[in-house]
């Protein structure tokens, strides 16, 4: 569906910028640049609802995202382009990004080994096997913080667990004794608001769709089990 809307978009819009600058400057006189390209596409893309619209630090584009896609435009909108972007040096994937100061880090429990001086972010269903796996691999981890958004995507269990997770005094002895020693919390402490909600919505914008998903400080992100040794080496790569 957005292809074919795309392929409608890739027209001349200096008009339309053009209107939208004149009919509601800024006080400074002038509309962003974000602002700009968000209402013209926003109109030219049928009236497609765009989330934010950002500067990349390459090749001058700028990254529009709509839900869980992801497009990129110049700053004239002369051009649309769909997929995804690679560093050729490194090979990174720069669209899969999430950059770190993105994470609603309150919607997540922390918990801090060492000096907690290299971060973590994992999105993890307490049903999940390879989580499971995961988690053990990561407490023999030193001097992280790990931020866990509680994602339960694969059934009802899995949410009434990590409600009761979230809604334990404890939440990270809670979820160890989960995920390490199959304790499951008790169910009546689950009478709390939680962000699961929240998380799910956040997954899905990112297009986060398995369990575990790690994000590294410098918003790579890595989906599934991996063990201690390589999760060593990722941690001193990505740094923020």
């Amino acid at each position: 569906m957005l292809k074919r809307i795309l392929a409608l978009a890739l027209i001349s819009v200096g008009f339309v910028m053009t209107q939208v600058q004149a009919a509601e400057p800024t006080p400074a006189g002038r509309l962003t640049t974000e602002t700009i390209i968000k209402r013209t596409l926003e109109g030219r893309l049928g009236g497609a609802k765009i989330d934010a619209v950002s500067k990349t630090p390459y090749l001058g584009l700028y990254e529009v995202r709509l839900g869980s896609e992801t497009i990129y435009t110049d700053e004239k909108m002369n051009y649309i382009f769909s997929g995804d972007i690679l560093d050729a040096k490194s090979m990174q994937n720069l669209t899969k990004i999430i950059r770190w100061d993105s994470l609603p880090l309150r919607d997540a429990f922390k918990t801090v080994r060492g000096n907690g001086k290299r971060v973590l972010a994992v999105f993890s269903d307490p049903n999940c096997p390879y989580c499971k796996r995961f988690e053990k691999d990561l407490a023999k981890i030193d001097d992280i913080t790990i931020y866990t958004f509680l994602y339960p995507i694969l059934s009802q269990d899995s949410h009434d667990k990590s409600k009761a997770v979230w809604c334990s005094a404890d939440k990270v002895k809670a979820w160890n004794e989960l995920m390490l020693n199959a304790v499951v919390p008790a169910s009546a402490a689950a009478q709390c608001d939680t962000p699961i909600d929240k998380n799910l919505a956040l997954g899905q914008k990112y297009g986060i769709s398995g369990t575990p998903t790690m994000i590294f400080a410098n918003g790579d992100r890595v989906p599934g089990a991996i063990p201690a040794e390589r999760l060593e080496k990722l941690l001193a790569q990505n740094t923020k």
